[in-house]
């Protein structure tokens, strides 16, 4: 190839940021190998365990923002056990010591102590932003310890997070008399909050845009925080049911009228009477509304609001928005991009929810529509074919049937049409979830069509080994398969073993594998790590089924910090 001097080389790397792409770089050559390395300044670790945190300093010396993912996705489930690992203590000691001028950290599902946010505090004195979703093991005090010693701090996002709460103190830890915060999440908090610190913090943020407060931030509070950020573009409110709220609602009406620039809304609210004309105030800037935390609006209310939203592009909503709230969507948000609908209530029996007209009308609607969440009573076919034809820009479809194997609701046949449509015509599909009646065919369009497929999420579905196998030989980007409850046994497990070492994970729990299936791939791929968890005594018979699977590629070797439950083969 045609000889470019590092210099050249280090300037065109310079202007590309995408991960695949510079990792597509430093495939070319060592010498770009080389410098890819020296000029990356954000990296990106999908699995905590896949790589030593002293080999990625080593890799990329000059990196500034750093992500890690730990637990596996289904730990949102509850089917990874309490204690299976993902410390951050490592990674922060590694950083601490490689690179000390990191600006940016951010962890998913992964242990965070006060010892490790103590440690994070004073060895980063120019962190920037903190984002720690669904993250466990620290406390208020921890974030104190941050607030006080990053004073450069412009955003901390506690997403999802357990956080112990030890005090409300930690308000008032910012920087005075003013800070840099740009992002402040701290929805997932319990415990009530100090409402001067609270007001004195915002007031002192200038640069705040995005604000997301917990259930404890009553109305009165809100009003004077929105009157001291007029420049905040997504708000997350804590309203609740009060009986002295109805005195705030002229201030807060006010304050909300200043924020002109806000087009995102979420928050938690309990009671429509309070927050249904404080949204209909801001209707016509939103683009982005969160109504998923909202189980007592009426569908009359939500239909109010969404009339008036035109320029919405994402929406989350629960299911009982009903069939004919989706189809005011479909009328009035014809710029939509993504969809969630969420289940309002666990009881199938009583659930009145969402059928397959509420999404069908979406897709005839909203034409622009790429990323569907959808949790529904009933399914069909022949909607499944409508939606793949009006939407076919989808790449993200997830579709969630309330009762396990439900076939289609008109015919009674298997859902495998439906999906087939779905796999053929959205060609940029790229992450799909499946439930309902579904044989192995579907399992064979999949392979055949979903040539841009890279998670792929399916339980109580298929007939035997062959389902997993057409997906294993087919879909040559798929990077993350996770099965529930599918009748996939040793032959399928092991047909797959061409492919793992080119995926990040495989996820299987309540099927047909062995341990001595397991045993089988570990000894022929040790380049994998093996893991199977159980929390009984599963003995060592190889015979024995295995509760749940994970494998993942890794540069690191087995991990030292495995609980008893989990055996690494």
């Amino acid at each position: 190839m045609p000889y470019f001097p590092d210099e050249v080389v280090e300037h065109i790397l310079g202007f590309v940021s995408s991960h695949r792409d510079r990792d597509a770089a430093s495939l070319v050559c060592h010498a770009w190998y080389r410098i890819e390395g020296l000029t990356r300044r954000s990296v990106f670790i999908s699995n905590c365990y896949a790589v030593r945190p002293e080999r990625v300093h080593a890799r990329f010396p000059c990196l500034r923002s750093l992500t890690v993912k730990g637990k596996p996705r289904f730990a949102d489930f509850n089917l990874v056990p309490a204690g299976w690992g993902a410390s951050a203590e490592p990674w922060v000691d590694a950083c601490a010591r490689a690179c000390p001028g990191l600006e940016e950290l951010r962890l998913k599902r992964m242990v965070v102590t006060d010892g490790c946010l103590n440690h994070l505090a004073h060895s980063f004195p120019n962190l920037r932003s903190l984002v720690l979703v669904s993250c466990e093991g620290f406390s208020t005090d921890g974030l104190a310890t941050i607030a006080t010693n990053c004073r450069f701090l412009k955003e901390l996002d506690l997403q999802g997070s357990q956080v112990e709460f030890r005090g409300r103190h930690w308000f008032s830890c910012f920087p005075k008399p003013s800070t840099s915060l740009e992002s402040l999440n701290f929805a997932c908090l319990d415990g009530a909050v100090s409402a001067n610190a609270l007001e004195s913090l915002v007031a002192r943020s200038p640069n705040l845009k995005s604000l997301r407060l917990n259930r404890a931030v009553p109305p009165a509070v809100l009003a004077k925080i929105l009157t001291s950020a007029p420049k905040l573009v997504d708000l997350g409110t804590g309203l609740v049911a009060q009986s002295n709220n109805a005195g705030a609602l002229p201030s807060l009406y006010s304050a909300i009228q200043q924020c002109s620039s806000l087009n995102s809304l979420s928050g938690f609210w309990d009671s429509p009477r309070w927050i249904t004309p404080i949204i209909q105030y801001i209707c016509k800037n939103l683009t982005c509304l969160n109504l998923s935390y909202a189980p007592m609006f009426r569908t009359v209310d939500l239909i109010g609001i969404i009339r008036q939203c035109q320029n919405l592009r994402h929406l989350w909503v629960l299911d009982h928005i009903g069939d004919a709230g989706l189809k005011v969507v479909a009328s009035s948000c014809l710029e939509l991009q993504e969809l969630r609908v969420f289940p309002a209530n666990a009881n199938v029996l009583i659930s009145t929810g969402v059928t397959e007209e509420g999404l069908v009308a979406v897709s005839s609607g909203c034409r622009k529509l790429n990323s569907v969440l959808y949790s529904c009573r009933r399914m069909t076919n022949s909607a499944l074919i409508t939606v793949a034809k009006n939407c076919s820009r989808i790449t993200s479809f997830r579709l969630h049937i309330c009762l396990h194997g439900s076939v289609d609701a008109v015919t009674g046949q298997p859902l495998d049409e439906g999906f087939g449509a779905i796999v053929r015509s959205c060609k940029g599909l790229r992450r799909l979830s499946m439930s309902g009646l579904l044989t192995d065919s579907v399992f064979l369009y999949i392979g055949m069509y979903a040539e841009r497929l890279e998670t792929l999420s399916v339980s109580f579905a298929g007939d035997s080994d062959d389902g997993m196998i057409y997906v294993l030989n087919g879909c040559k980007n798929l990077r993350k398969l996770e099965i529930r409850n599918c009748p996939f046994g040793n032959t399928a497990l092991l047909a797959g073993m061409h492919r793992y070492e080119a995926m990040r994970s495989l996820w299987m729990s309540s099927c047909d594998i062995t341990l001595g299936g397991c045993r089988s791939l570990a000894a022929a791929m040790p380049g994998l790590n093996v893991e199977v968890i159980s929390q009984a005594d599963g003995g060592t018979n190889d015979a024995k089924k295995v509760e749940k699977l994970y494998v993942y590629r890794t540069l690191a070797g087995p991990r030292v910090d495995a609980p008893g439950f989990v055996s690494a083969l």
